[in-house]
């Protein structure tokens, strides 16, 4: 199976999107905006103590205090809060972690109120985005997470992920990083350091341990709490890491910035892989050149199609995901209800499955399948459920049908559901039911262009438009609308089409990819 990455930069989201044969299973988008991602490092201050909970209500700076339970605090929770109080307190020692004295592992029986005290500074890491009317879910026992190794500082044991079979290979990893890690320093060997040599286990432990380091520093110097002391590293390179196999065949980024980043990881990480990233640099935007526009707009929604005509309904509530399955207009024959229900409930698995990794879904998934009679079929439909949730990286587990023909599953949430609505909103009545004369549609976008050109002085700009109009507006060739428009205002400026826009839709994009609020112009002139 082939794997490719596309990912789309834009000036306020970028949107990564991962392709299995061609077929797209993941989608993640991340506003430019967005600071509060998994991963991220804070000097929190304790704000409320719950011990009706045995939680803690946490400043990290977000509008909703963060959530940090007991349990999450860790065994080595007491060396870390004496650690930081060394760091933060008076004269501001700089001791490091390595000649620290470790102290007694916390108990795990014990309360909130022993471990924390209000006004409290510590150091904290979100382990979950804020959902909804959520807060950051958070933990103490803080990692930095590499290609091949986990650096958690703090902990000074190591272990290796139980994936790797070998057990000499598992022995000789665990004496390997035993000899090169630091002291008071807790390694976690991820399954594909198997095989690898000492010298690039080594280099990422320097790396590891000079992020830590880093934000030490940091930490140190921020006057008071909350303040952020390590931000994880971009979304696009922080997911490459963690699904990055030599399966994989091309990647290819819209944005130079970007790119250099991904090219200059993966030289590192497989220097005879640095080939695979590419620079995009085509005029139709990256999503429709790999037809993925069209996924993406078949693929999100409350009603999604599958083989036959069958199709599933996806139902969200604050507590729970509901989907349920229905045959469509396949013949249901009497005499082969069962036979039909078995094949139109496995291809709702394949569907499923792939669904709860591309919207990212967690929590409680319920399934409604369509009923089946006979018990050998209803183990069939569980075992091919597991089979094709194997390759999910996200926790999950799977319950049997019950007797409804209810199938439940629990898969880990870390950040909210991926919603993308594809239903489209007219441009130019906005819902109300009634627009302007369509004939003039092409009259009123030689306006907006004059006023680009003479106005606003503007000449160079690309002009997207959904397909067909911009196929109506090239119709002719040389008698064409288009270069009758660039015959008379200017010949530089460039007519796209873009999948992603509505009907009479249109949006106007600078050189530098920057879209252009034509509108507010026009209202900024008239007053």
């Amino acid at each position: 199976m082939s794997s490719e990455l596309v990912v789309d930069v834009q000036p306020k989201e970028v949107s990564i999107a991962l392709l299995e044969d061609k077929r797209l299973v993941e989608l993640q988008k991340e506003p430019h905006n967005i600071s509060y991602a998994v991963g991220n490092i804070y000097l929190g201050r304790v704000k409320k103590l719950m011990p009706g909970l045995n939680a803690a209500f946490v400043d990290v700076g977000y509008e909703k205090d963060a959530f940090l339970h007991y349990l999450d605090l860790g065994p080595y929770f007491t060396t870390s809060a004496v650690y930081t109080k060394t760091q933060r307190g008076e004269g501001k020692k700089n001791i490091p972690l390595s000649k620290f004295t470790m102290q007694k592992p916390l108990d795990k029986e014990s309360s909130i109120t022993d471990a924390l005290s209000v006004g409290q500074e510590i150091l904290v890491q979100i382990t979950k985005e804020p959902i909804s009317t959520k807060g950051p879910r958070l933990t103490a026992e803080i990692s930095f997470a590499g290609r091949f190794l986990v650096l958690i500082p703090f902990a000074d044991k190591v272990s290796v992920s139980q994936k790797i079979k070998s057990s000499e290979e598992r022995a000789r990893l665990r004496q390997l990083i035993q000899s090169i890690k630091p002291k008071n320093f807790g390694v976690i060997v991820r399954t594909v350091a198997e095989g690898k040599r000492v010298a690039e286990l080594n280099n990422e432990m320097k790396s590891l341990v000079k992020s830590w380091e880093e934000s030490l520093e940091y930490a140190r110097r921020k006057e008071k709490a909350p303040a952020i002391i390590y931000e994880e590293t971009s979304r696009a390179v922080g997911m490459l890491r963690d699904i990055f196999s030599p399966s994989f065949e091309n990647i290819y980024v819209n944005d130079r910035a970007t790119y250099q980043q991904i090219h200059n990881y993966v030289s590192i990480i497989a220097p005879e892989l640095q080939g695979i990233v590419k620079l995009y640099e085509g005029e139709l935007p990256i999503f429709d050149n790999f037809g993925l526009t069209k996924q993406v707009k078949s693929s999100f929604g409350k009603t999604v199609s599958f083989k036959s005509g069958a199709y599933i309904i996806i139902e969200h509530t604050e507590a729970l995901h509901v989907i349920d399955v229905n045959s469509g207009n396949r013949s249901k024959n009497a005499t082969n209800q069962e036979s039909n229900a078995i094949e139109v409930n496995l291809n709702a698995a394949e569907e499923i499955a792939r669904q709860l990794r591309l919207r990212d879904m967690g929590g409680i998934i319920v399934i409604d399948f369509i009923d089946m009679n006979e018990a050998e079929n209803r183990q069939r439909l569980y075992d091919r459920m597991r089979e094709l949730m194997a390759t999910d990286r996200a926790r999950h587990n799977i319950l049997p049908l019950t007797k409804f023909g209810l199938m439940q599953i629990t898969r880990q949430r870390v950040r909210p559901a991926l919603d993308i609505t594809t239903s489209e909103e007219c441009p130019t009545c906005h819902g109300k039911g009634s627009i302007q004369p369509s004939m003039l549609f092409t009259d009123r976008l030689e306006d907006k262009i004059a006023y680009m050109v003479l106005q606003l002085k503007k000449n160079d700009f690309k002009l997207h438009l959904h397909p067909y109009v911009a196929a109506y507006i090239d119709k002719g060739g040389l008698f064409s609308l288009k270069w009758q428009w660039k015959r008379k205002y200017s010949f530089r400026f460039k007519i796209i089409p873009d999948q992603s826009l509505a009907l009479l839709e249109y949006r106007f994009f600078d050189k530098d990819r920057n879209e252009i609020d034509l509108q507010e112009e026009v209202e900024i002139k008239h007053k």
